[in-house]
């Protein structure tokens, strides 16, 4: 058992000091109190300290970085499996702990047996671990711990990890393929640029012709390739520098998301992304017996999108004064006109042309009346989880349903905007030499 040191004063105003057993600092603390003293200060005995410190670091290996989703979805799910067959929290976290691979996760599962083991609950032993345990995952296990359905609530922690999970796939395979287009596309260009134009340029000066504007434009990109070619690479590094660095502030941050949420093609499909996440998650801490204003905050913070954040904090704030939740989700889902949002717009919207399509969207709405209209029934009906899982469900299938649409439009798109800028490449260079044809003929 620890031995813990403390400091205590008396009903006579006496002070002193003593070591004496106990499973934890909360248990000191109440024995004292009920013997009539106040304890002033509590530390784990130093003898006691160093072991359990060389206790609490054997095992583990050195890891950097938090613990990856798919790993947390695996874990989360045996753990319910286990805790279904009856066994006990801390034999169950022992059985994984030793299956789990060196890294991030094992680390955490070693600080939380050594916790439990020093007589911590299992929400208050993960808390110590947030490189694996986020508040959404350990609030949801108090709930469950206060309500003794720890495996109920931990198998619908592993569906919601594998929903989220599937959504991502959604996203990055939409998002994969015109990447590698485009990447590919830049490559050819630079090649073109650096090695093809030079060639024919010096057939044009050997028979010295006057060149058409399209080819003389064509001849500039590729001398200022030539000349600023180590530049390339840097381009899309300082693009991401650009917007890390006016990000890190927070009325910045707040416009470049709105800004994501506005851009044409794109911008929907992220609205419809946040709008399932941050449903489900709600509806999962409701279900889960969370209080409302710790889930709408716990959910605010796990949108990571600011727009939604301050809306989820505007809510937060109408639900403390007494308000529901449908009537300032209605309200506070317009957000107002931006200026930093306009500024993105501006820079990475060819100027006016982007400053005109942000007025055109500014007014839409970034929550439509269906989802406002689904919470409201729920509230009133007392099934607000079941409503919020059913909108999570719907726009699951609209991200699918928009992820398919969104590849059969874009490549097509591609394949014209790569057609314009390889035809507009051979117009420039057999322009001249059809006028060069007819000139030796």
């Amino acid at each position: 058992m620890p031995k813990y040191k403390i400091e205590a004063i008396d009903a006579a105003g006496n002070g002193f000091t003593d070591i004496v057993d106990a499973t934890t600092e909360d248990e000191v603390n109440a024995t004292l109190r009920s013997q009539g003293y106040l304890v002033t200060k509590i530390v784990l005995h130093k003898e006691r300290k160093a072991a359990q410190k060389a206790k609490d670091n054997s095992g583990k290996t050195f890891s950097f970085g938090k613990v990856k989703p798919k790993l947390l979805r695996d874990f989360t799910r045996n753990l319910s499996i286990l805790q279904d067959a009856g066994l006990p929290v801390l034999r169950s976290l022992t059985i994984l702990m030793n299956q789990a691979k060196p890294g991030a996760l094992r680390n955490s599962l070693i600080d939380v047996c050594n916790e439990i083991e020093s007589g911590s609950s299992l929400s208050e032993a993960m808390a110590k671990s947030p490189k694996a345990f986020n508040r959404l995952y350990i609030n949801m296990i108090k709930a469950g711990e206060a309500g003794g359905a720890l495996e109920v609530i931990l198998q619908r922690l592993a569906e919601f990890l594998e929903r989220s999970e599937q959504l991502k796939a959604k996203i990055k395979s939409a998002m994969t393929y015109p990447v590698a287009v485009v990447f590919f596309a830049c490559g050819i260009l630079v090649f073109i640029m650096y090695f093809v134009i030079p060639q024919f340029e010096d057939i044009f000066k050997d028979f010295d012709i006057d060149l058409p504007l399209m080819t003389q434009w064509l001849i500039f990109l590729s001398h200022k390739t030539l000349e600023y070619f180590y530049l390339i690479p840097l381009i899309p590094f300082l693009i991401w520098l650009f917007i890390k660095t006016t990000t890190s502030f927070t009325y910045m941050r707040f416009g470049w998301h709105l800004f994501l949420l506005r851009i044409p093609i794109f911008g929907p499909l992220l609205e419809k992304t946040v709008v399932a996440r941050t449903t489900r998650t709600l509806g999962t801490l409701v279900q889960s017996g969370v209080p409302i204003l710790e889930a709408i905050h716990i959910t605010r913070e796990t949108a990571n999108n600011g727009v939604f954040e301050k809306m989820y904090q505007q809510i937060l704030e109408a639900i403390r004064d007494g308000d529901t939740i449908a009537n300032p989700m209605k309200m506070y889902s317009r957000p107002s006109f931006h200026p930093a949002c306009l500024f993105y717009f501006f820079i990475f919207l060819l100027g006016p042309i982007g400053a005109l399509i942000y007025m055109m969207k500014m007014k839409n709405k970034i929550l439509s009346d269906i989802v406002v209209n689904m919470v409201d029934v729920g509230e009133e009906t007392g099934e607000l989880d079941r409503m919020l899982y059913k909108v999570a469900d719907v726009f699951d299938d609209e991200v699918a349903v928009y992820t398919e649409q969104l590849m059969s439009m874009i490549e097509p798109l591609l394949i014209m905007f790569l057609g314009i800028i390889v035809g507009g490449i051979v117009i420039s260079l057999f322009l001249p030499m059809i006028k060069l044809i007819e000139s030796l003929s």
